[in-house]
């Protein structure tokens, strides 16, 4: 009998019971079946990696719930593991937020995650951020954990409080979103490996997320050293992104110079490589 989506939810949160989940983000269902074979449980759909990839934007807020909902149907399609997205500020109010629950488990996603920035929203390590009042996102929050018809379905409240209010303002607005109603809390942009420590002795009731961005206001730290603080789940949300473009503009400055790709064969999945990946038996 094919897995459901409720079945691949009900595996996320076993595993979270058990350790902490790594989840690499993918940019397009192709590097979701990439992210499968290399053997993670999980993997990511980040909101930035959707605008830059998919549309060619910044993450601005600029996206919409119908192109976040084809993306996760694509990638859900061609992987049989759990995927959590990102939902930004759940494309607008309360209702909106729950129509987003609604159409994600329709995708075939396990999980979600919204954050208190007024929209449009920024990237969470960049200045000029503004929160709604945390009273605005409980609403949110609890709206979409009605809205969803499988238990098991994540609903993570992401803070970017750190970075605009305080630390213990933070702290503040995840027990409130617990009490909301959310299964798990992402505090964004935290600035050390001791306040990284210090969020999971501060709220301790329940999962917590650990982005491992690139380039951005959180150190460096390895999967097991997160586990040793107390974190159930790590993203790696544009990490794929950023070696994939680093590599296609250098192959495009080869091309341009040399006027072939021959130099650049021994840097390229082969056609066999993909037509693995892929499931594809063709003779070649």
């Amino acid at each position: 009998m094919p897995e459901t989506p409720a079945t691949r939810s009900a595996r996320l949160r076993t595993a979270l019971r058990d350790h902490l989940v790594v989840l690499p983000g993918a940019f397009n269902a192709l590097t979701a079946r990439a992210i499968e074979q290399a053997g993670f449980e999980a993997l990511y759909l980040s909101g930035g990696a959707l605008a830059n990839s998919m549309v060619g934007v910044p993450d601005v807020g600029l996206t919409t719930l119908s192109e976040a909902t084809y993306h996760a149907t694509r990638c859900a399609a061609a992987t049989t593991i759990p995927i959590i997205s990102d939902a930004d500020t759940g494309f607008g109010g309360a209702e909106n937020a729950a129509r987003t629950v609604e159409e994600f488990e329709r995708a075939g996603l396990s999980g979600l995650h919204l954050e208190d920035q007024e929209f449009p929203k920024r990237c969470g390590h960049l200045a000029g951020k503004q929160l709604v009042p945390a009273s605005e996102f409980c609403e949110k929050i609890a709206a979409a954990v009605a809205a969803r018809r499988d238990p098991d379905f994540l609903i993570i409240a992401r803070t970017d409080a750190r970075g605009v209010t305080s630390y213990d303002d933070a702290v503040a607005r995840a027990h409130a979103y617990v009490q909301a109603g959310a299964d798990a809390i992402f505090p964004e942009a935290l600035l050390s490996r001791e306040e990284l420590g210090r969020f999971a002795r501060d709220v301790a009731t329940v999962p917590l997320l650990a982005n491992m961005t690139e380039f951005g206001k959180t150190p460096h730290l390895t999967v097991t050293e997160l586990a040793a603080l107390g974190y159930r789940l790590v993203i790696f949300p544009v990490t794929l992104q950023r070696v994939a473009m680093k590599a296609v503009v250098a192959a495009l400055a080869e091309l341009r110079a040399a006027g072939t790709q021959r130099g650049l064969l021994d840097q390229m999945q082969t056609r066999q490589e993909l037509y693995e990946l892929l499931g594809y038996q063709a003779s070649v």
